[in-house]
């Protein structure tokens, strides 16, 4: 495993490029076949931000999934030791569901929801990846391992192409082609 750190609107010396290999690494022992992890610092120039004046990103692949964690604090150190926490509890927790999902038998599917239309959007970022097929257990794993509100995947039971989105109320949503 090889952590990369990059910088922005800030500069960063060897001490805290060390600590983030050393707290990182410490992190990712916990789940063995972790991927590169990509470490990202920014510094916010704005004066009245002085609680989250520096922002941590980390990314890392592990076993297929995109982990991804974010932390702002008023130094870089303390976004540093909030990240390696939280990356610590995100591995572990998805260490266990593994563990728990080949235990137990495949997801029941859950009812699909309308979709909402609206005015088209501006696009300014375009992105790509490639998607194996994975049941909605996998896909709501994967949501949440990542952090966002909803995941687009290739459902494995119909071949199609689905969303799985996070409702207002915490629960599950799932958009079928009709």
């Amino acid at each position: 495993m090889e952590v990369r750190l990059h910088a922005r609107n800030t500069d960063v010396d060897d001490q805290f490029r060390q600590a983030v290999a050393e707290k990182i690494g410490r992190a990712a022992k916990v789940f063995d076949g972790l991927g590169d992890v990509d470490v990202e610092l920014s510094q916010e120039r704005n004066p009245r931000l002085t609680q989250a004046r520096y922002h941590l990103e980390v990314t890392a692949a592990a076993n297929g999934r995109i982990v991804r964690i974010t932390s702002d604090a008023s130094t870089p150190e303390a976004a540093l030791d909030e990240a390696a926490d939280r990356f610590t509890r995100r591995l572990r927790r998805l260490k266990e569901r593994l563990i728990d999902r080949n235990r137990r038998a495949a997801a029941k599917p859950t009812a699909p929801e309308p979709v909402a239309t609206g005015e088209e959007p501006e696009i300014v970022r375009v992105k790509q990846f490639v998607m194996k097929p994975m049941t909605l257990e996998e896909a709501a794993l994967q949501m949440e391992m990542l952090g966002h509100d909803f995941f687009f995947f290739r459902n494995v039971a119909s071949d199609d192409f689905n969303v799985l989105y996070r409702r207002k109320d915490g629960r599950l949503g799932l958009i079928e082609p009709a």
